[in-house]
């Protein structure tokens, strides 16, 4: 039988892991720098399987508007272009020997706004998933026995706070990220 304690823990748990998540996609969303993070949920169609980017290859950022890839398998070059063409980021990379240069054009205005936009979709998902963790937590709290209505109570104001607190959280990393994007 799970306790009050335990409960409110694997709440907590989820939200931080939401939290986590939010933050990785957030970092792979280009802003006027050149940064790896960008290229972390790039997928490269490599041996019969789709592999991250930083497996099968070392990423850079030489630069503030350039960031390199050098493949591990120089047969892997092709495969690593396409790769980046076809993950939606804007960027077009040129491969040079061993080595792939991703050149990162600057941002226009309209596609800052669209990047905001993107941000504030993957906050509301963030969100979503920090009041999952939420409901989740309320209803066991509903299902324990043995314990007073005023202990179920006090625990179903703990997770609330929580979920406040955690949200909060995720509206300051959203802030941020977006003074990052709109800044020239």
């Amino acid at each position: 039988m799970t306790t009050l304690p335990e409960i409110i823990r694997h709440a907590k748990d989820g939200m931080i892991k939401a939290i986590e998540n939010t933050k990785r996609e957030l970092s792979g969303i280009r802003t006027g720098k050149a940064s790896t993070q960008l290229l972390d949920l790039v997928k490269v169609d490599a041996y019969g399987t789709h592999v991250p980017l930083n497996q099968v290859g070392m990423i850079a950022a030489p630069e503030p508007r350039l960031l390199t890839v050098q493949p591990f398998d120089k047969g892997l070059s092709q495969a690593i272009e396409k790769a980046i063409r076809d993950a939606d980021l804007g960027l077009n990379p040129v491969g040079q020997g061993n080595i792939i240069r991703i050149p990162l054009p600057p941002l226009s205005q309209e596609r800052r706004k669209d990047l905001v936009k993107i941000v504030h979709k993957l906050a509301e998902e963030g969100r979503v998933a920090v009041r999952h963790a939420r409901t989740d937590g309320l209803h066991k709290i509903k299902k324990v026995e043995h314990v007073s209505e005023d202990e179920k109570t006090r625990c179903e104001k703990e997770v609330q706070k929580l979920t406040d607190d955690n949200i909060k959280h995720i509206d300051q990393i959203i802030t941020s990220k977006e003074a990052e994007i709109m800044e020239v």
